[in-house]
């Protein structure tokens, strides 16, 4: 019995295996070797690795609901959002690298963020970045890749757009 993979879930199984890692590895590191609230500065005044547990979404989005809410809510979210990324993964040509590293850097942000979820009803964030009195909430791998995939999904559609437009099509000729 053979196995013929498309070069696309191969390249999700590989991006999103790196990613998940990375997560996984520096979470586990910020979780057993720094107390709750502990922050170390990296650069004095702009970033620090801080532990913080987050209950809710990006940014605490979510955490003050009930906690019941909450887990079923968070527990639900991660596996329906990577079906959703599979099946428009399913859509995407093989040769569309640009698209499929962006899904599959989502993809593994969802999952990173979903073992936290499953291990301790929350995600534990680490990267504090503040300067004078403005300040980013805390995040972690995961939050980089799923913004990161979904800012170049962005980019990606914004500029297929204006390759396609009409006045850029008159131009080429």
């Amino acid at each position: 019995m053979s196995f013929n993979f498309e070069r696309k879930y191969l390249l999700l199984m590989c991006i999103s295996g790196l990613f998940i890692s990375l997560d996984q590895i520096t979470k586990l590191y910020v979780h057993t070797q720094f107390q709750l609230h502990e922050s170390v500065p990296v650069i004095q005044n702009f970033f620090h690795i801080t532990y913080v547990r987050n209950f809710g979404a990006a940014f605490g989005f979510l955490s003050q609901m009930p906690q019941m809410f909450r887990e079923i809510f968070f527990l639900l979210v991660s596996p329906i959002a990577c079906l959703i990324i599979l099946y428009i993964l399913k859509g995407v040509k093989n040769d569309d690298t640009r698209q499929i590293l962006a899904l599959s850097s989502i993809f593994a942000g969802a999952i990173g963020n979903y073992l936290d979820r499953l291990q301790f009803r929350y995600v534990i964030d680490f990267a504090d970045f503040h300067y004078g009195v403005l300040s980013w909430p805390a995040f972690n791998i995961a939050d980089m890749a799923i913004v990161g995939g979904v800012c170049f999904l962005i980019y990606f559609m914004l500029t297929e757009k204006s390759e396609n437009s009409p006045e850029s099509k008159s131009d080429a000729s």
